[in-house]
């Protein structure tokens, strides 16, 4: 999930979205939760991948919520840093410069180590996508909110239900 803050009368306050991060975080444990209690999780059809273990039995269900807060300068270092990282690689002679096309790019400019998000919270009045990048976000959905501020757990699972309703058709 993302975060894109676009009110232009009031600077961020982390408070508030740290109350977000947490109300995520609240959520993920209850999911977890949930599903622990279900019966059969063993013979679902849906099975949870487990981290940092090639053994799945003594491993514990592990989720990890990340927020990325972009700023507008995000998006233009990527893409700098890119071209650099692609210039180096030619001159190096690990690349030819006719090499570069979309798929290339896009590999270079996606090793922030940030997946692209599936949702993205915007709030604010200002239409824009700030420092994520067209590509990145071409299948996320985007929710916008009228602010921020005191965002309450309602706001929040409601925003999130709007999601869970969303169909993704990919051109079909």
């Amino acid at each position: 999930m993302g975060l894109v803050i676009t009110e232009e009368e009031q600077e961020p306050r982390f408070s508030d979205i740290a109350s977000l991060v947490v109300n995520n975080s609240r959520l993920m444990d209850e999911i977890l939760k949930q599903q622990q209690e279900l019966p059969g999780l063993g013979c679902s059809k849906y099975s949870p991948e487990f981290a940092n273990s090639n053994d799945k039995d003594d491993q514990v269900l592990n989720c990890q919520s990340s927020v990325k807060v972009p700023s507008p300068k995000d998006g233009k270092a990527d893409i700098v840093r890119a071209a650099q990282d692609f210039c180096q690689l030619v001159a190096q002679q690990q690349k030819k410069s006719t090499d570069l096309d979309v798929d290339m790019l896009d590999s270079l400019l996606s090793s922030n180590g940030f997946p692209d998000p599936d949702l993205v919270l915007k709030f604010g009045p200002v239409d824009s996508t700030l420092g994520f990048l067209p590509w990145h976000i071409r299948l996320t959905e985007i929710i916008s909110l009228p602010s921020h501020l005191n965002i309450s757990y309602e706001d929040f699972f409601s925003a999130l239900r709007q999601y869970a309703a969303w169909e993704q058709r990919l051109g079909k």
